[in-house]
């Protein structure tokens, strides 16, 4: 049987594009991400036409066949060319591409009706929410009710690096990631569910004295916590990566446990354990509201109508802020972008992720060949911005061309952006706030994908009655008018 290609650079048959359809990836940016069609250098050019003929004839609706944002640059270009670039030069703005307004009309995205009550009503169907919803699943708790606004991996879950590290500067973070970690190696048994997860380690170059004396702070304290995370010379870290400029870092920190997992299936494994389970996860339905009854909500309001409920969980990333503000509760976060970055595949080279301290610069090399990476901007204001810009392109070009000289012919196939969710602490935000069932998860900044299946496990013991873990009273909202809060300083990004 010949196979009929629907995308040339991705290899994507229209099998595969009927199969994600069959599967519930209906909308147009959902069979994307699930099939990887329009990824590559042509930005949908060649492809685009044909899924969509194919999606329209399998039952799609105009809304979910509105065409995905084709992605920076225009073409493939070199890292080198990038690197020429003065970023002082180049605006900091919105950005582009802007989201199609069309993929927010839920009538026009078939699924069951929302359902009159819900014991547990879980607002964002990111990591965070569709985690703790299939741990909740889990222990028994099934009446349980997601809700997502847009497609899922939408919002930073399904935008960021995927890593997973254990290298943190206090217990309690090196505590939550480890557990991660050893949830990761189970993933795929458990869920049916390939995320690619590989333990290629992370190495933090340290350029400057006082950064080698913080890395060897924290290693001491890894030692104490059981990692295996060393301190070693320019000499020693080009025997992990040999392709690095030795001249531009001090030392390094180095520990071979920590990994990347690929983000988009790793979520889907927790939607499809947590519907599998008995809990309900509903996309493209936006919460707009809640009634409250004296101290506690007593009602989800949507686009969609309305849901009864015991008890609310918002797991909005970068949306928390403004979900809360719909219940009359002001939370300190504070969302902003960070952009991000695929090239063209190369053959194995890269083993670990790699981190520049002082810079934010980071990168890893996928399975398929690709360097992923990112590198956060500090003039980037606060706002839930998910465009691209040059000013992005140009300042990561210099830095990884500067870690990596080789790196100078590597050429961007595309970029785009997500949001982190910053608290004053850089730590987040758990448990009640402002009324009594009105749970917080959410100011993770950038590590939530890499916290959100050990945190998902304790928040559902503590909703179940097995146990409040410490970090629930740690981390409540209310220490910030207290001003007991101590400064997480091992965010990366």
């Amino acid at each position: 049987m010949t196979k009929q290609l629907a995308c040339a650079c991705e290899d994507v048959s229209l099998d595969e594009v009927r199969r994600a359809f069959a599967l519930g990836h209906r909308d147009l940016e959902s069979v994307k991400r699930y099939t990887g069609f329009g990824t590559g250098p042509c930005q949908g050019k060649s492809c685009l036409a044909l899924v969509v003929r194919e999606l329209l004839r399998l039952g799609a609706t105009p809304a979910e066949i509105v065409p995905f944002t084709a992605r920076a640059p225009v073409q493939p270009v070199a890292l080198g060319e990038l690197a020429t670039l003065d970023p002082a030069a180049l605006p900091l703005d919105d950005g582009i591409p802007v989201e199609p307004p069309a993929t927010d009309v839920p009538s026009a995205h078939p699924q069951a009706p929302l359902p009159a009550h819900a014991d547990v009503v879980i607002v964002g169907g990111g990591i965070m929410g569709l985690a703790l919803a299939a741990e909740l699943a889990a222990r028994g708790r099934t009446d349980v009710l997601v809700l997502e606004g847009a497609y899922l991996n939408a919002g930073a879950s399904g935008r960021n690096g995927g890593g997973v590290r254990a290298q943190w500067s206090t217990p309690t973070m090196i505590r939550l990631a480890r557990r991660s970690l050893e949830l990761c190696d189970r993933f795929a048994v458990e869920m049916g569910v390939n995320v690619w997860f590989r333990r290629g380690g992370y190495l933090f170059l340290a350029p400057t004295k006082e950064q080698v004396a913080r890395i060897e702070r924290n290693a001491a304290l890894h030692r104490r916590e059981g990692l295996r995370t060393r301190v070693i010379g320019p000499a020693e870290a080009l025997e992990v990566v040999p392709e690095l400029d030795a001249s531009r870092f001090l030392a390094a920190s180095h520990n071979p446990d920590d990994g990347v997992v690929f983000p988009w299936p790793f979520l889907w494994g927790y939607a499809g354990k947590a519907e599998a389970l008995g809990a309900r996860v509903r996309t493209f339905t936006r919460v707009t509201g809640f009634e409250t009854a004296g101290r506690r909500v007593a009602a989800v309001v949507t686009d969609r109508g309305r849901v009864a409920c015991d008890t609310v969980v918002v797991a909005a990333g970068a949306w928390s802020k403004q979900v809360a503000a719909l219940a009359g509760v002001a939370l300190p976060n504070r969302p902003t972008r960070h952009e991000i970055l695929v090239t063209e595949p190369l053959k194995p080279w890269l083993d670990p992720l790699v981190s520049v301290l002082g810079n934010g610069l980071y990168f890893s090399q996928s399975q398929r060949g690709e360097l992923v990476g990112g590198m956060g901007d500090p003039a980037e204001p606060e706002g839930v911005v998910q465009g691209s810009t040059l000013r992005f392109l140009a300042r990561f070009a210099r830095a990884a061309t500067a870690a990596v000289p080789a790196l100078a012919g590597v050429k961007v196939l595309r970029q785009w952006a997500g949001c982190y969710d910053v608290t004053p602490d850089n730590n987040p935000v758990l448990g009640p706030a402002g009324l009594d069932n009105f749970h917080q998860l959410s100011g993770f900044v950038g590590h939530g994908f890499m916290m959100a299946p050990a945190v998902a496990e304790l928040y559902a013991d503590w909703l179940t009655g097995r146990g409040k873990d410490e970090i629930f009273d740690r981390f409540g909202v209310e220490r910030f008018a207290r001003g007991a809060v101590s400064r997480e300083d091992f965010i990366i990004g």
